[in-house]
């Protein structure tokens, strides 16, 4: 009886050399782009803040109407127009004039005792809608004006050579001392100058320009940057592409939750040293108000994450996983038409959602699309690779 000689034991295999699986070099070189996109992610997400709320002048505007609507803002706000009228008007000379003459003498005592009460007034004043849209009207000519500058422009008669933008309030100094009854020949003495708060001085001038021109390419370059570095990622990860996208989901929470904090130290940074110890509150609320954009941004960044953590376990091994691919593999498997009736109405149904900037815009919506398409692809994929014999009912 002829005897077989065993076979020699297997050679062991490196288990970074195995097939399907990364050797050091390259899962050290995929780590690499992941760490470095979601670095420049974040240095992307400040520069499209700036972008989105300082250079447009429809989001400026609304950033300005909600500060208007705020309490703390109004306090403020009539505290300083107050102040700017009873520094340029003779508040007791106009209130002489309307007195009756055995009533004169009490002219100065009585502009004094104004004082309060019409600062009181102004809050009331900020709250109607007329004087509202003087603020929004005059912060809009004002970022205008700002971006004119900073883009070597001109208009609304301003030129580029002296660098100087203001943000003009005369008209509610006028209103104010209209409503107090400071006669209109007083009013029409206010020096010029009065209730304009300085923006932007010619000093400077380049640094501002030059920055505006860094942060329009580079709100739209670090993007595709970030994204190209992302896929190239996922693309040497050869054999562990599920567990480097759950990665990259992951670092988008990361991210987010990382925007959300900076904001958070940097409006408290802010407040303290640019606000006197009255005006916090309302420097509080108006920081809050101008970077909700950077906060709608940072909470859609860990929105993506999450989806893409949830779709990169939803593709893994688990048991739950598997479970749940073999109830959706009929219709992906037999019934392609309908699942891509699916899939296409629930984008459709975010898209009139909008709930992110992106989905509001058209590049984000073909981005957005393109990533949905291949997702449902990979996913099909899979299920014919698992379930090749089921079939639909």
């Amino acid at each position: 009886m002829t005897q077989i000689a065993p076979s020699p034991p297997a050679a062991p295999v490196d288990a970074d050399r195995a097939p399907g699986r990364l050797h050091g070099r390259r899962r050290a070189l995929v780590w690499t782009l992941v760490v470095l996109a979601s670095l420049i992610g974040l240095a992307t997400i400040l520069t499209t803040w700036v972008h989105r709320q300082m250079l447009d002048n429809q989001s400026w505007k609304n950033a300005s109407a909600r500060l208007i609507e705020n309490p703390d803002v109004q306090n403020a706000l009539s505290v300083y127009l107050v102040n700017q009228l009873y520094e340029n008007v003779d508040v007791a000379s106009g209130l002489e004039q309307r007195l009756p003459a055995n009533l004169k003498p009490l002219a100065a005592p009585a502009a004094a005792a104004l004082r309060q009460p019409a600062t009181d007034a102004v809050k009331k004043l900020l709250e109607a809608p007329r004087v509202q849209q003087l603020w929004v009207t005059a912060n809009g000519v004002a970022q205008e004006k700002l971006v004119n500058v900073l883009e070597d422009k001109t208009g609304h008669g301003i030129s580029t050579g002296n660098g100087v933008v203001t943000l003009d309030l005369s008209a509610l100094v006028s209103e104010l001392g209209t409503e107090i009854g400071v006669p209109a020949s007083a009013l029409a003495r206010i020096p010029q100058g009065t209730g304009v708060i300085t923006v932007m001085r010619s000093d400077q001038l380049s640094a501002a320009q030059s920055a505006v021109q860094g942060v329009r390419v580079l709100s739209t370059a670090l993007l595709v940057l970030v994204l190209a570095m992302y896929a190239l990622a996922i693309y040497l990860a050869r054999g562990e592409r599920r567990q480097t996208l759950r990665n990259i989901g992951f670092a988008f929470v990361l991210v987010g939750l990382t925007v959300l904090v900076v904001r958070r130290l940097a409006g408290n940074v802010a407040v303290d040293a640019l606000t006197a110890p009255q005006g916090e509150h309302a420097g509080r609320q108006a920081w809050l108000i101008g970077s909700e954009i950077l906060s709608q941004i940072g909470w859609a960044t860990i929105l993506y994450g999450a989806i893409i953590v949830a779709g990169s376990i939803f593709a893994g091994p688990t048991t739950a996983a598997t479970s749940l691919r073999g109830r959706v593999a009929p219709v992906l498997n037999e019934r392609q038409g309908i699942a891509w009736a699916i899939v296409g109405a629930v984008f459709l149904l975010l898209v009139l959602w909008g709930g992110t900037h992106a989905l509001r815009t058209w590049w984000g919506i073909l981005l957005l699309g393109a990533l949905s398409v291949i997702g449902v692809v990979a996913l099909r994929r899979e299920t014919l690779r698992e379930f090749p014999g089921v079939r639909a009912l």
